[in-house]
C-alpha cells in the first residue's frame, strides 16, 4: 500500500515520528487552509496519542486591512480545540519584494520562540513544493535551491518540520470540508502580481492539464536533487578537511582555509567547498559575484587580496583565507595608558590584553603599529618590528591591530608573538584576546 493511501493522521503521525520526543510542537498558525487542517489534525491526534505539548502561533504582518480580524478568527479556532495560542504583531520592513520581507519578519520570530526540543511545525504542502522548484528555476537556481523546501532543518535551538510535504492541497481541501472547517482565504492569494499567485492560477492548471502528475513529478525531481545536493555536502566536507588544517594563528578563534589544499581542485569543486564553508556564515553571492572568489585565489603571492560579502569579507593572507566580520572589520582606537597593570585592559573593538606572570614596571602603554617601529631583543640587537612580523608570518590584517606594549618610546613587547611577547628574565608575558568574551563572538 502507497503512503498516499494510508489515511491522513496515520501518515502525519508517521511523518512527525522522529519528533516524538521533542519537548512542545509548535504549529505556526496563519488560519489559511493548509495550517487549519494541520492544527485540526494534531488536537484530534492528541486525544488518542501521547504528543508533545501543542500550542499555536499567528504572526500578525498588518500588511492589510483584512488581516486585523484574522487574530481573532486563529483565537476562536484554538479555543474550541483547546489549544493555547500566541499572536506576535511584526513590523515588516518595505523592501523590493514585499513578499521575501514578510517571510524574514516571520521567521525571525519563528526562530526567537524555538527553545531547545521545540519544533515548530508548518503547513507546506506538495503543492507548495512543486510552485517552489518552479518559482526558484525561473530564478535561476542552483541545485541547492532546486532541491526544494527541506523536510526539516534547524530553527532557533530546535527544529523545523514540514510534515504534510507529500500531501496535496486537493486532500486537505477534502479533509476541511469534511469535517466542516472554517479557514481564511487571505485576498492577497488572488492578487497575481505575486509571483507565486501567477505561477498557481496561470502556469501550474496548465501544465497539470498537459501532464496531469506534473505536481507529483516536480516534487520527485525536488527530491532527486535533494540527495544531488547532499553528495556536494559530503564532498565539501572532504575538502574543508583537507583545508581546515592547525596553523599558528589558531588564538586569533577565527574561521580559515589554507589555500594550498583548495588550488588543487577544480574551480566548480572549489566554489562547492567554499559556499558550503561560507553559508553559515554570510548570504551568498549570486553566480555573476564568484568571480571575487577567483580574484581571491588567483592573485599575484606577494598581494593581498579581499572579497567582501553580505556580512563580512574574506582576506587571504600568510596561505590562508580568513573570514573577518563585526569587530574585526573597525579599525581599533589608537591607543591608551595602562593604568593598572595587574589587570586586564579592555581595548576598544579589540577585546582585552592582560599580563602572565610579573607586571612589568611603567607607565605603560597600549598602542598598534604605525610604522618605523624598532625593538630591542637580547640576542639580537635593534630589529624593524615589520621584519619581525614578516619572520613569523603574521597575517596582513592582524598587523595594524596586534596590541604593542611601550614603557615611554620603548618597545617591550608584541602581544601573543612567541620571542616578542614578554621578558623572560623579568618573568611576564603579554596576552591578547582578540574578541572579548563578554561580547561574544561576532
Amino acid at each position: 500500500m502507497g503512503q498516499s493511501m494510508i489515511d491522513l493522521p496515520s501518515r502525519l503521525l508517521l511523518n512527525l515520528e522522529p519528533w516524538r520526543n521533542a519537548t512542545h510542537w509548535r504549529i505556526a498558525f496563519s488560519g489559511g487552509l493548509d495550517s487549519t487542517v494541520l492544527l485540526h489534525l494534531l488536537a484530534d491526534l492528541a486525544k488518542t496519542e501521547s504528543l508533545p505539548t501543542l500550542s499555536a502561533i499567528h504572526i500578525h504582518h498588518g500588511l492589510q486591512a483584512a488581516a486585523d480580524a484574522w487574530p481573532a478568527h486563529c483565537q476562536s479556532v484554538c479555543d474550541v480545540l483547546g489549544i493555547p495560542l500566541q499572536v506576535v504583531r511584526v513590523n515588516v520592513q518595505p523592501r523590493a519584494s514585499l513578499e521575501r520581507a514578510a517571510r524574514d519578519a516571520r521567521y525571525a520570530v519563528f526562530s526567537s520562540v524555538t527553545q531547545l526540543d521545540d519544533v515548530l511545525l508548518t503547513g507546506q504542502h506538495r503543492d507548495d513544493q512543486a510552485e517552489t522548484l518552479l518559482f526558484r528555476l525561473m530564478r535561476g537556481a542552483g541545485v541547492r535551491g532546486l532541491s526544494g523546501m527541506p523536510q526539516q532543518r534547524p530553527l532557533g535551538q530546535g527544529a523545523l518540520v514540514r510534515p504534510l510535504l507529500d500531501v496535496t492541497r486537493a486532500e486537505l481541501e477534502s479533509y476541511a470540508h469534511s469535517h466542516q472547517l472554517r479557514w481564511i482565504e487571505d485576498p492577497s492569494n488572488q492578487d497575481s502580481q505575486f509571483s507565486r499567485n501567477y505561477l498557481r492560477q496561470q502556469i501550474t492548471p496548465l501544465l497539470t492539464e498537459r501532464w496531469p502528475q506534473a505536481q507529483a513529478s516536480m516534487t520527485r525531481s525536488a527530491a532527486h536533487l535533494r540527495e544531488a545536493q547532499g553528495l556536494l555536502d559530503e564532498l565539501a566536507q572532504m575538502d574543508l578537511a583537507q583545508a581546515q588544517s592547525p596553523h599558528a594563528f589558531e588564538w586569533l578563534g577565527l574561521q580559515s582555509l589554507e589555500l594550498a589544499s583548495l588550488a588543487g581542485l577544480s574551480a566548480a569543486r572549489q566554489r562547492n567547498a567554499a559556499s558550503h564553508w561560507l553559508e553559515p556564515l554570510t548570504r551568498l553571492p549570486d553566480t555573476d559575484h564568484w568571480s571575487g572568489w577567483k580574484n581571491l585565489c588567483d592573485a599575484a603571492q606577494s598581494a593581498s587580496p579581499v572579497w567582501c560579502l553580505a556580512d563580512g569579507e574574506l582576506h587571504r593572507s600568510a596561505g590562508r583565507l580568513w573570514w573577518l566580520s563585526g569587530d574585526w572589520l573597525r579599525a581599533p582606537v589608537i591607543g591608551s595608558d595602562w593604568q593598572a597593570p595587574a589587570s586586564p585592559l579592555r581595548l576598544p573593538d579589540n577585546g582585552r590584553v592582560m599580563f602572565s606572570g610579573q607586571t612589568p614596571r611603567g607607565p605603560l602603554r597600549i598602542a598598534y603599529r604605525q610604522g618605523g617601529e624598532v625593538m630591542h631583543l637580547a640576542e639580537r640587537g635593534h630589529r624593524d618590528l615589520k621584519r619581525l612580523l614578516n619572520e613569523r608570518a603574521v597575517p596582513g590584517f592582524v598587523r595594524g591591530r596586534l596590541p604593542l606594549l611601550f614603557r615611554g618610546e620603548e618597545l617591550l613587547a608584541v602581544a601573543n608573538l612567541p620571542g616578542l611577547d614578554g621578558n623572560a628574565q623579568e618573568g611576564w608575558k603579554l596576552h591578547w584576546q582578540p574578541i572579548d568574551e563578554d561580547q561574544g563572538l561576532s
